[in-house]
């Protein structure tokens, strides 16, 4: 009978988080668990003058110290997940060691084996590949990130439940995988503006004095929902200006916060939004404010040391010139993954993302790359779906384990005939409303391109830098080459982003290779022809007819002899 409680409960905590006020609660591996710990003492400011931790012991004897977060009145809560079945043993920590409600109780979590669905607790939450590449999940299933920009999907201009769950719905159809949040603290917006609030208000007491869990029970509901729905919430804790106004030690009680709320959770941590930039109406408005840098990076050490579970950690740097977030953090190996800004615009924008891209990749540490704002689709009301799709096949060329598209409408969360309006500098981005920017043909395109890659084996493709570019050199144009990555000269993929001849180089010479033209705008593709190259491992081919930007696959004829590495990279079927 045990054995059948747990299993049902496995089954079905993920759409209903358990909560224990006790000493006994049950869930399933990676399924967070919430327990419930009650002041028995009156406290004067509760979430300034009390801290209180809950040390874990799992059933292998690792001890983790997760942060407990004041749920408002006499309640504390904290949440726990871990991948280890058996009993979870656990006492809490008070600096109040009077308040026998809160410091002393003890109990214990029974983890039972997950027997849902979710990918995100079937493998496990996200964490960085062993090759400081790629993504994976906890049991190594490689992870493709495809992330949507939300900025200010927390906020109440975009309704819940219905308006969020629409929207969800309609990225979770088309292939992506996480979502870019802000908690609460938004860029382009006075600070308790109230195009910022959610339906309890702001996340901060006007003053900053306190933080307000009414806010954070509202956004709960939210991010709940996304992980239900498989995604995995990448949350920023605030933008970059808001570190003077708060403080260092008043931000780090804010990221203690969210770790405590959150860090359970298969999420993914960015300090700060544009952590370099200060506030727009500073005077002179610098681009790339360095002592802000600093704190960011003092706030960026505090995250990696207080969350237990170790969730990855990167920041997000301002769009002007080092365009990494290498760029914003003193100590690079503060990051687990290197999040990119690019130019908003169209052809334009291209040479600065593949140098960005490029520069990211071959950098030491080794760092997965992901662009997480590159051009947006209809910024201004003009960008069309052409630039975004071409950032996403330049990223990825390039060595990206990963892309973030972005809509304009969604991430400031424009309303039919209600905008969101000028940021503090008057600058206005555009008015298309949130439910027409989901519709946008970008998005579609980007996921197919995912769903294409997906099929190889994506982990392992490497840039290939030289080994594709225009037949004619007198069209030859470095700012739009075409870009090509592989694996070795068994697998070669090239990205075009205009229709004319080109020569792909570095093959097998005189070798058969299997031709698959791939269109990213309508996601058709077929097995073309078998091909041959020519005494110098060269082969020529004229664009397609559609006469858009195109993509082709060259694999190696099984049965080619091998040279250095043996058969092909893998047997495709079409």
């Amino acid at each position: 009978m045990r054995d059948i409680l747990l299993v049902f409960l496995a089954a079905t905590f993920v759409s209903c988080p358990l909560r224990a006020q006790g000493r006994a609660s049950r869930t399933a591996a990676h399924v967070p668990v919430e327990i419930t710990l009650t002041a028995r003492q009156p406290h004067a400011d509760p979430f300034n003058d009390v801290t209180v931790d809950v040390l874990f012991t799992d059933p292998g004897g690792a001890l983790r110290r997760v942060p407990a977060f004041w749920a408002g009145g006499s309640l504390w809560k904290v949440r726990y997940a871990s991948q280890l079945a058996g009993r979870h043993r656990w006492h809490s920590e008070c600096g109040d060691a009077k308040d026998k409600g809160l410091h002393g109780v003890a109990g214990v979590v029974e983890v039972a084996p997950y027997r849902g669905d979710n990918a995100l607790y079937r493998h496990g939450p996200v964490r960085v590949a062993a090759d400081r590449r790629h993504f994976e999940h906890a049991d190594g299933t490689p992870f493709f990130w495809l992330g949507d920009t939300w900025w200010m999907g927390l906020c109440h201009r975009l309704h819940w439940p219905d308006e969020f769950r629409q929207l969800a719905s309609d990225r979770r159809a088309k292939g992506y995988n996480v979502i870019q949040i802000i908690a609460g603290l938004y860029p382009d917006m006075f600070p308790f503006d109230p195009r910022g609030a959610n339906e309890a208000g702001f996340p901060w007491e006007i003053d900053y004095a306190r933080i307000r869990p009414e806010y954070f029970d509202a956004a709960d509901a939210r991010l709940r929902f996304l992980v239900e729905q498989g995604f995995t919430p990448c949350i920023f804790g605030a933008w970059g200006y808001f570190l003077p106004w708060l403080g260092v030690e008043k931000m780090k009680q804010h990221w203690r916060y969210l770790i405590a709320r959150y860090g359970a959770w298969p999420v993914v941590w960015c300090v700060a939004g544009e952590a370099n930039l200060p506030w727009y109406l500073a005077q002179g408005f610098p681009y790339d404010d360095r002592q802000q840098v600093h704190g960011w990076t003092d706030v960026t050490r505090y995250v990696r040391a207080t969350d237990p579970f170790h969730r990855p950690v990167t920041l997000h740097p301002m769009g002007m010139g080092p365009l990494t977030a290498r760029h914003v953090v003193d100590d690079p190996s503060l990051l687990d993954f290197d999040m990119l800004q690019t130019p908003h615009g169209e052809r334009g924008a291209v040479g600065p993302t593949v140098t960005a891209v490029t520069n990211s990749f071959q950098a030491r540490p080794t760092l997965p790359v992901v662009d997480g704002e590159a051009s947006y689709e209809m910024l201004m009301d003009k960008i069309t779906a052409e630039w975004p799709r071409a950032m996403f096949w330049l990223c990825m060329m390039n060595g990206a384990a990963g892309h973030t598209y972005g809509a304009n409408g969604i991430w400031q969360c424009n309303r039919r005939g209600q905008p969101h309006g000028a940021s503090p500098r008057g600058t206005n981005y555009g008015a298309i409303p949130w439910e027409d920017a989901m519709n946008l043909p970008g998005s579609r395109q980007i996921g197919l391109g995912k769903k294409f890659l997906e099929g190889l084996p994506w982990q392992r493709l490497v840039p290939q830098p030289g080994t594709v570019d225009w037949d004619r050199a007198a069209e030859q144009d470095a700012v739009v080459a075409p870009c090509a990555s592989g694996v070795g000269d068994q697998l070669r993929i090239f990205y075009a982003l205009s229709a004319r001849p080109v020569v792909v180089r570095a093959l097998r010479p005189k070798a058969t290779y299997h031709f698959t033209r791939f269109d990213p705008v309508t996601g058709q593709h077929a097995r073309i022809d078998d091909v041959r190259t020519d005494a110098q491992g060269e082969w020529r081919c004229a664009p397609p007819a559609h006469g858009h930007d195109w993509v082709v696959m060259l694999e190696l004829e099984p049965s080619t002899p091998a040279r250095g590495e043996a058969g092909p990279a893998r047997g495709r079927k079409d």
